[in-house]
């Protein structure tokens, strides 16, 4: 894969299940480098899972409905991750949280809410 194309998600602060819910749809269109990992510190767990957006699949994006509201951050070059938040946007409700910029890459904070 390369690194301009590639965009790391970490979904955190909820269930098993909507964090699974938000990868798989990302993996609907995008090519994940693994199955989904899960982490946990202390009390908290985050699911992460890199993906490559340079050849996104076809499919027919549809609403997907969460239990709970889910904390996203997305990871890498700017176009890839720009790709990655208008993918989710056609499948969640999202809240822009804020972003951090770098030389090549960019972080985004997102909270999602099924529709």
């Amino acid at each position: 894969m390369s690194g301009g194309t590639e965009v790391t998600v970490v979904v955190s602060d909820c269930a098993e299940d909507d964090a699974r819910t938000v990868l798989t749809a990302l993996g609907e269109t995008f090519t994940p480098d693994r199955a989904p990992s899960a982490r946990s510190g202390g009390r908290a767990t985050v699911w992460s899972s890199t993906f490559d957006v340079a050849h996104p699949k076809e499919h027919a994006a549809h609403a997907v409905p969460l239990e709970h509201p889910v904390t996203v951050t997305a990871q890498g070059g700017y176009g890839a991750v720009d790709r990655v938040v208008a993918e989710l946007g056609t499948v969640f409700a999202i809240d822009a949280q804020g972003s951090a910029a770098g030389d090549q890459e960019k972080d985004v904070h997102l909270r999602l809410h099924g529709r």
